[in-house]
C-alpha cells in the first residue's frame, strides 16, 4: 500500500526536516543580509570611512567588499556542508522508511 503525499507531509520526520531546513536557511540569510545592508548603510551615511586609503590605490572599501563576497561564499559552503551531511541523510532515512511501510 503506497502512502499518499498528505501522509508523508504530515509525518513527524518530514515536519522535523522542514523545520531544520527552515532554521538553517533563516540564520544564514539573516547573516548575509545584515552584512550586506550594514555595508550599504555605511556607504550611504559615512562614505568617508570606506574611502579611507590604506595604501596607494587601495581604499578600505575594497577589502571590506571582498570580505562580503568571501562571507557569501563561506555561508554557501556552510549550507552545502550541512545539506550534504545532515539534510541528505535525513531525506534518505525518510525514503527508506516509506519503502519499508509500502
Amino acid at each position: 500500500m503506497k502512502r499518499d503525499a498528505r501522509t508523508i507531509i504530515s509525518s513527524p520526520e518530514f515536519q522535523d526536516l522542514v523545520a531544520r531546513k527552515g532554521r538553517i536557511s533563516t540564520v544564514l540569510t539573516v547573516i548575509i543580509l545584515a552584512a550586506y545592508f550594514g555595508f550599504i548603510l555605511v556607504l550611504a551615511f559615512d562614505k568617508g570611512l570606506l574611502s579611507t586609503m590604506l595604501t596607494d590605490g587601495l581604499s578600505l572599501g575594497i577589502p571590506v567588499g571582498l570580505a562580503l563576497i568571501f562571507l557569501a561564499w563561506a555561508l554557501t559552503g556552510i549550507y552545502v556542508y550541512w545539506a550534504n551531511n545532515s539534510y541528505d541523510n535525513a531525506v534518505t532515512e525518510i525514503r527508506k522508511g516509506l519503502k519499508r511501510s509500502e
